[in-house]
């Protein structure tokens, strides 16, 4: 079966151009010029990405993506019009899991949507039997890798795949540094990294801040200044 993306973007000749270029991936792809019209088929439509533009009159992609966080976990893709720092910050912060600025490359958009899709499908429930490992835990933060699921304190905390998959990467190297461009190539599996690229940053921020952590003193997450990440063994 087909993999489902969902586009939501007012530009029609945007819009149009993703949809052919995806299709000839052999995408299944269900294409909205209206933010609202899209929110009202999304229970039907279950897609495994969304492709949402940020400046649309009716409602931004930031609104958007807000509402399909407050229900679902797939990957979001974000469409800047501008190299705005501030708005790939504001999408990564709400939930989105990549961006990709205007005028963009069909083929790169192409290539972030089956990587996005690959992660996500490597750490859904049905795909990860072969783990070898289906819990990590670490001071009362628990993630199961089969059933995508973490829970603190036995409380649960909702992720987005790309936290997920962060926290999962830490979890499974627990004790060792993962700098920023280790997590970057491990998640999304291409060379789109620089280093004045923060995506990494903003996602652990988010993930400190769903797991109640601190920077001065990290119970899970802990900054190596200079080199990366870790979580204590």
């Amino acid at each position: 079966m087909s993999d489902t993306i969902m586009i939501v973007d007012d530009e029609h000749e945007i819009a149009d151009l993703i949809e052919v270029y995806l299709k000839n991936e052999n995408f299944e792809v269900f294409k909205f010029y209206s933010p609202t019209d899209a929110l009202a088929c999304l229970s039907n439509l279950k897609p495994d990405l969304a492709v949402l533009d940020v400046m649309m009159p009716e409602m931004n992609g930031f609104t958007l993506c807000q509402k399909i966080r407050e229900k679902y976990t797939f990957p979001i893709i974000m469409l800047t019009a501008k190299d705005e720092e501030t708005d790939k910050l504001t999408g990564l912060t709400l939930g989105a899991d990549d961006y990709i600025t205007k005028p963009f490359r069909p083929l790169e958009l192409v290539a972030r949507v089956k990587a996005q899709i690959r992660r996500y499908k490597r750490y859904n429930p049905f795909i990860s039997e072969n783990a070898e490992t289906d819990i990590l835990s670490h001071a009362g933060l628990s993630l199961n890798i089969k059933t995508h699921e973490c829970f603190l304190h036995q409380e649960p905390v909702v992720l987005t795949p790309t936290e997920f998959t962060i926290l999962q990467i830490l979890l499974e190297n627990a004790g060792n540094v993962i700098s920023a461009e280790q997590l970057f190539h491990r998640i999304w599996k291409d060379e789109y990294y620089s280093k004045r690229n923060n995506t990494i940053t903003v996602h652990i921020r988010h993930l400190r801040e769903k797991l109640h952590d601190s920077v001065d003193r990290p119970k899970y997450i802990k900054t190596i200044w200079g080199v990366g990440y870790k979580i204590e063994k």
